[in-house]
């Protein structure tokens, strides 16, 4: 019995020895966490959505900390939040600038030419992998959906063969930004009153041959605006935010009827889309001035 006996306690003795140093290296040891990180985390929403460019709040929270962050740099949380995480940090609260997703693409089944059709995975990243996916296009929207999957708000839905995102919905994460293998998905002023909804990069002639509704560059809208609000770089036009005045001249100047507008309603912004035609005086007169 003695033979049994003695080993045990010299085992048990030996764990409790044990057990006794690892509780105290553990707490010798043991990381300290800055207080303020469970009260940023806190004061955050929780979201976990990416789109401050961490993988969710809890480490935005620890990067806040570090310095490495900045305490509105969650676009989901607005304001408020940027405020509460300001007082935390006992800092002064920065204005938070708030964004919303926007598809740069019109071309729908109606408009878009096609080279095949698809059969496969209902995802744009596997379409995209079969020739860029089945549009001409090279930088139209594929319109199988992997943004509105991806969307935590559910703000995105496809309508017709292209992307569309309800602005009351998104929160501006960004998340379809990234999920996009087209890369046409744009973060921009959640009170922006005009897009351009189209991102090809050829010319005029080559962007007609597959598409009759994409930007021929004619440069009307560019020259049309007091502003100087846009310019078209690369084949296509672009609008600079913070020179936008909202003025409208650009829509009815687009021979292709792809400068898109915004009504401010009560309940938020809402697309409101005229009808699109393909040929047009003006789309004529750009042509002639183009051939010149």
């Amino acid at each position: 019995m003695k033979e049994i006996l003695l080993p045990v306690l010299w085992i048990g003795g030996i764990g409790g020895i044990l057990g006794v140093v690892l509780a105290i290296a553990s707490k010798v040891f043991a990381v300290k966490v800055d207080e303020r990180i469970p009260k940023i985390v806190e004061a955050l929403p929780g979201a976990n959505c990416g789109g401050c460019g961490y993988t969710g709040c809890a480490a935005l929270a620890e990067a806040i900390v570090r310095g490495e962050a900045r305490p509105n740099a969650c676009v989901v949380g607005g304001e408020k939040c940027a405020a509460a995480v300001a007082a935390v940090m006992g800092v002064s609260a920065a204005p938070v600038v708030r964004r919303r997703a926007q598809v740069m693409c019109s071309g729908t089944r109606d408009f878009a030419a096609r080279k095949y059709r698809y059969r496969g995975a209902p995802d744009c990243a596997a379409a995209a992998r079969m020739g860029g996916g089945d549009k001409l296009c090279p930088n139209g929207c594929i319109g199988l959906g992997t943004c509105a999957s991806v969307c935590p708000a559910g703000a995105i839905r496809v309508e017709n063969g292209v992307a569309a995102v309800d602005y009351r919905l998104c929160i501006g994460c960004g998340r379809c930004v990234s999920a996009c293998p087209k890369h046409i998905i744009r973060l921009i002023p959640y009170n922006a009153k005009h897009w351009v909804g189209c991102m090809s990069v050829d010319k005029g002639a080559v962007t007609r041959s597959y598409c009759d509704v994409g930007c021929i560059s004619c440069r009307l809208c560019e020259r049309s605006c007091e502003a100087g609000a846009i310019t078209v770089n690369d084949f296509v036009a672009s609008i600079d935010y913070e020179k936008c005045t909202g003025c409208n001249t650009c829509v009815s100047k687009c021979p292709r009827k792809i400068i898109w507008s915004c009504a401010e309603q009560e309940d938020g912004l809402v697309i409101t889309r005229a009808e699109i035609r393909a040929a047009t005086d003006l789309e004529k007169e750009a042509v002639s001035r183009e051939s010149r």
